[in-house]
């Protein structure tokens, strides 16, 4: 090989350190053309080991480097009918793939377990299998809400993933190593938008966000990494008038633009006399390698449909990596056991069950089927509220029917390589989709949730057995039948109740250390597993319990957090920020008021803690754990106005909710979940929809132009804004030092009233940012402080 073309080695520095960047090639390839799309379109179509769309094809032959190589591959011989494809053999199926190497920005990111069980503001696609001729293919449909929805959930899934990990150092150095397991995607719209075919992503996200990380350059945070890669694949996704040609079309060619601008910086630095960071960054993120699934084949016997089949192979193939080996977070690894065990059993088509409502029970549980149809296809004489709350009742009713229970325990062992699985593991498994309708407005308390869902969640010995939900507006009028026998109002208030209680951390795993802690600080009178608790509030000999269960269902709102699930003190004396309405509180019972609700010697109400929702469990317990030593009594909480209860749980104007980014508000939680109320006095005042706020970013296109961005990208405008802000300070206060000589003395530099509201500001903006700092390393350490507690508990129950 001459020298002329042999690639380059260079050093060039990336932050604070050299690195050695090798194999840098002298140009990058061209762009495929309209021939290569076509002679790949008919090596595929020659082939009878594989089935994709005309649009799958040319996505394909588009993202590729090297489209010859790839249509010697597809290409049938004799000896090979199915030509030299790759062959992998997977639960169930048979997968056929392609190898080669494609272009970064060719690859969308696809729906990650991993990221998709996180706290999300945006929603992943509904995914669907898509068949020919009754014959599985090896492509899926993503179907997005609109262009927007798209949009926001690239940039989540990029955003998100590099806040977890990033590998942009490594690839730098050697570019992308290992190849990305992809497959074709037709994504279509719900708001008739037409559709297009990409390849997407399913493992190797990781790598795939950081060449983004690469290629936006050294100090880039994710934010600018996400931006980059979202306008870089989509671009003005909505550019031309309707009719003048395909979506998919014109996308591609912003996209070959935008390489075409890249090309050209890339030579321009390779002709001067030193290339430098920046050829590097481009050469190493430009290409990578990608295994791209083809073909699919289903085994004899399987018991998945057609439109399953392909999906399940491909989740197969990254369950055995991420569950048995580089392991997904837990709950996503629980998500992927739970629908893929209900699937299965939806496929074997037992006579005991209609598979049309497994079908139902399944699109609920994926989030296929929104909280808004929940009356239409659940609805039975009388129709259920169509709010979150309804939602986990009947999905808690339909998965732990006797039979179907069994079912899926043995289905979950089976794909999860378990002996056995226990109540509380069944409840680890729930857990994650229950809580999906209010992820993210309820993200201060996920972690305590899922754990409570560990220890039992609402599994009590009678919910575990065959009852249905009563659908009502008033939760209290179920006490009555409850208490009379009536099984099934019985069990749904204790789903209802201990969802409701659970999700807003006023039930949890209660620990050791927390019997010697006051009650507004999380203390219990006496250690219960959490599906204990719930048994004992929906005793029908127990009243107390059962107003317990039925006010907490009414008080519940998906759209935010409670009172007394998270207080928080004002440590700089600002007032709290005022909201439309003041935020829900959950109250404690009193059976002597006529309303139920307790009240001080003030008649103020009385807030409900933890310690009142499992002494009420047991009354008799709690008594006698009481005369031993009397708990502290609960100081005075301001509650705001008694109101009649009210079952539904999504009808609250925003605003009235916490945002998860108010880290240092006071005990009123205010400020909606668009962000506006960030903590100290803001800049600027706007609605919870995000009308007028400075750093929503804007989206292309008449129909979005009033959708606000999602509160992850606003908050990263909002984290320029404050490093600007403070920056601009501290320049301007040295110029100020500067000119203070200069200044005569009939005036000071800055007159003493103007300083002492300017330290005020000050001393309030450092203490927010140190508490916000403080809070992120306390929960980074408590994560590994928990699993050390837990084990603890557990080794503490087996010597016990």
């Amino acid at each position: 090989m001459s020298t002329d073309s042999a690639p380059l080695s260079l050093d060039v520095l990336w932050g604070s350190e050299t690195i050695r960047v090798t194999n840098v090639p002298r140009r990058l390839p061209h762009d495929s053309t309209e021939d290569h799309a076509r002679t790949v379109a008919d090596a595929g179509r020659a082939n009878p080991g594989v089935w994709l769309p005309d649009g799958a094809w040319e996505a394909i032959a588009r993202a590729t480097t090297r489209p010859d190589a790839l249509a010697v591959q597809l290409r049938p011989t004799p000896d090979e009918p199915s030509g030299l494809l790759m062959v992998e053999n997977v639960e169930g199926a048979t997968l056929r793939s392609i190898v080669t190497r494609v272009l970064l920005s060719e690859l969308f990111p696809g729906p990650q377990p991993r990221t998709g069980m996180e706290v999300s503001e945006v929603a992943d696609p509904q995914v669907h299998g898509i068949v020919h001729d009754g014959r599985p293919g090896a492509i899926v449909q993503y179907r997005y809400q609109d262009i927007a929805h798209l949009r926001n959930h690239v940039w989540q899934t990029i955003h998100a993933t590099l806040s977890l990990n990033s590998y942009a150092t490594s690839i730098l150095t050697r570019s992308v190593t290992r190849n990305l397991i992809t497959h074709p995607v037709e994504i279509a719209f719900e708001d008739g938008t037409e559709s297009l075919h990409v390849l997407a992503v399913r493992d190797g996200i990781t790598r795939l966000a950081s060449a983004w990380a690469v290629l936006a350059g050294e100090g880039a945070d994710p934010a600018d990494a996400a931006t980059l890669a979202r306008d870089a694949l989509l671009g003005d996704a909505i550019t031309g008038a309707p009719g003048d040609g395909r979506l998919g079309q014109r996308l591609a060619e912003n996209r070959a633009r935008w390489r075409q601008k890249l090309r050209e910086e890339f030579d321009t630095e390779m002709s001067g006399a030193a290339p430098g960071l920046r050829a590097a960054q481009i050469a190493q993120s430009y290409v990578v390698p990608a295994q791209i699934a083809v073909g699919v084949e289903g085994h004899s016997g399987r018991a998945l449909s057609p439109e399953d089949l392909f999906d399940d192979a491909i989740r197969s193939v990254l369950a055995s990596v991420h569950v048995e080996f580089k392991q997904w977070d837990p709950a996503a690894q629980n998500v992927e056991v739970i629908t893929r065990a209900l699937k299965r059993i939806i496929q074997q088509d037992d006579p005991r069950w209609n598979t049309a409502d497994l079908q139902a029970v399944y699109g609920l549980a994926v989030g296929r089927i929104p909280v808004a149809e929940l009356p239409a296809v659940f609805g039975g004489a009388q129709s259920p509220p169509a709010t979150a709350l309804w939602r986990a009742v009947y999905l808690v009713s339909a998965l732990t029917q006797p039979d179907l229970l069994d079912l899926l325990k043995d289905q979950a062992k089976a794909i999860k390589g378990g002996q056995r699985m226990s109540m509380k593991g069944f409840g680890e498994l729930l857990g994650p989709i229950i809580d999906l309708p209010w992820r993210a407005k309820k993200k201060l308390v996920t972690k305590q949730a899922r754990n409570a869902w560990n220890n039992g969640g609402v599994l009590s010995k009678d919910v575990t057995q065959s009852w249905e939900p009563v659908p009502t507006e008033d939760f209290t009028t179920l006490i009555e039948p409850a208490m009379n026998g009536d099984d099934d109002a019985r069990c749904t208030l204790a789903v209802a109740g201990g969802v409701a209680l659970i999700a807003d951390k006023l039930l949890t795993r209660n620990v050791g250390s927390s019997l010697g802690a006051r009650k507004e600080k999380g203390g219990v009178p006496f250690r219960a597993d959490v599906h204990k608790v719930v048994e004992g509030l929906s005793r029908p000999d127990n009243e107390l319990g059962l107003w317990t269960l039925a006010l907490a269902a009414n008080a519940f709102r998906s759209d935010g957090l409670p009172q007394n699930s998270v207080p928080k003190l004002s440590l700089t004396g600002r007032d709290p920020a005022s909201s439309e309405e003041p935020p829900y509180v959950y109250f404690k019972v009193d059976l002597d008021a006529e309303d139920r609700i307790a009240r001080d010697d003030d008649g103020v109400p009385v807030p409900l803690y933890e310690w009142d929702v499992v002494a009420a469990s047991d009354p008799d317990r709690a008594a006698s754990t009481a005369l031993a030593k009397a708990p502290a009594a609960a100081p005075p909480v301001t509650a705001p106005p008694v109101t009649t209860p009210s079952a539904t749980d999504g009808d609250t104007p925003p605003g009235a909710e916490a945002g998860p980014e108010d880290a240092t508000a006071p005990a009123t939680v205010s400020g909606g979940a668009s962000g506006a109320e960030d903590s100290g006095a803001p800049l600027f005042r706007y609605g919870a929809d995000g009308a007028g706020d400075p750093y929503a970013l804007p989206l292309p296109g008449p129909r979005e132009a009033d959708v606000p961005a999602p509160p992850s990208q606003r908050a990263a405008a909002h984290r320029k804004s404050l490093r600007l802000g403070v920056q601009a300070a501290r320049d301007a206060l040295d110029h100020l030092h500067l000119l203070e000589p200069e200044v005569g003395g009939h005036t000071p530099i800055v007159p003493v009233d103007q300083l002492n509201d300017l330290h005020k500001l000050l001393v309030g903006i450092l203490t927010d940012v140190e508490n916000l700092r403080r809070r992120v390393a306390e929960d980074q350490a408590l994560e590994g402080g928990e699993a050390e507690e837990a084990r603890a508990e557990d080794l503490a129950d087996v010597e016990a």
